[in-house]
């Protein structure tokens, strides 16, 4: 039986019979959890064995655990982390990705040992200095060639902690001022700035396994729709920037996104999308997002597989050396 092609949230702590009987029949591809999700290891163990177990199948599941200002799982059950534009001001360019790649080992531990298994990281957005500050210490530097080289380094930590990264978000943010959870971004950037600055640092990272794109419009590239909904833009990111992964919207709910909920289901799927993400875990929502979704198939069920055979054990990890490692690079300010 097809998969919806989904991740979807939960409401809570633990999963209530409606939701699990809804799971059941709906098969998303995959699941996703934030802060209200999280209590402890234990009830976070428990949820994502539950969420499993209702589908009956090994779905992955999803957290944005980049560290700093978004990190849903935090401490002092978890590392606390500088955000990460601080952590980069401290190592420095020299040693900037090191740093970051043992930041995600890290992180990748403490995700697998609750059974995560994909981590919304990197952001491989270029900051700039009117860069939203919803964005802006979330990313990794200014120079894309420097972004691109993080952002390599924190999928390497992840993967090497068997924890798939998703690239975001493409074909790139930075440039927008608005904040896409509240209001629509429009960049007016003509196309060859765009392409040559915003757009490459994803070109680097076109290999990666899976992606999320972005709730923008480019209207230097002619556009008067959000990323996620154009054709054209999704055709870019396949095209231009070459990426070959599994692409997901960000969250449908957020509201850059005009029309009913089942509506962007629907038209993001219709531009390209491979899977569409629903986060604030509304029942109601829900069901509607998988009725206009559809199966999963064709050509994206082809790349969903091949991103989870990416999936592995992790490497042996020698955590004390690793924590001596970064804290000799970030001068012993590791956490916050």
């Amino acid at each position: 039986m097809a998969r919806s092609a989904t991740i979807l949230g939960c409401a809570g702590l633990s999963l209530r019979s409606e939701e699990r009987a809804f799971f059941l029949h709906a098969r998303p591809w995959g699941f996703i959890l934030f802060a209200r999700n999280v209590q402890d290891a234990a009830q976070l163990t428990a949820l994502t064995a539950d969420l499993r177990d209702a589908v009956g199948y090994d779905a992955p599941i999803l957290i944005d655990q980049e560290g700093g200002r978004v990190q849903r799982m935090r401490g002092p059950i978890w590392r606390q982390w500088q955000p990460p534009l601080d952590q980069m001001a401290r190592a420095g360019v020299a040693g900037g990705a090191r740093a970051m790649a043992l930041r995600y080992r890290l992180i990748a531990d403490e995700l697998r040992a609750v059974g995560i298994d994909v981590n919304c990281a990197p952001v491989a957005d270029v900051a700039r200095a009117d860069t939203h500050p919803f964005l802006r210490n979330r990313l990794y530097g200014t120079d894309p060639a420097v972004v691109a080289q993080v952002a390599r380094a924190v999928a390497s930590g992840l993967m090497a902690g068997g924890v798939l990264p998703v690239v975001k978000h493409l074909p790139g943010h930075r440039a927008g001022l608005t904040d896409s959870h509240l209001d629509l971004p429009r960049v007016e950037l003509d196309a060859e700035t765009l392409k040559s600055v915003d757009f490459s640092t994803f070109r680097a990272l076109k290999g990666l396994p899976l992606g999320m794109t972005a709730h923008v419009v480019y209207q230097g590239l002619g556009s008067d729709l959000p990323a996620t909904m154009d054709p054209q833009v999704i055709r870019l990111i396949r095209e231009d920037i070459g990426f070959a992964g599994a692409l997901m919207t960000d969250d449908l709910s957020m509201g850059a996104l005009p029309g009913p909920i089942g509506e962007r289901a629907a038209r993001a799927k219709a531009a390209g999308c491979d899977l569409v993400l629903h986060c604030n875990g509304d029942l109601s929502e829900m069901e509607d997002v998988v009725a206009q979704a559809g199966a999963l198939d064709g050509a994206a069920k082809a790349r969903t597989d091949a991103a989870l055979k990416m999936r592995k054990a992790p490497d042996p990890l020698d955590i004390i050396q690793i924590e001596a490692d970064l804290a000799a690079l970030l001068d012993g300010e590791v956490y916050v």
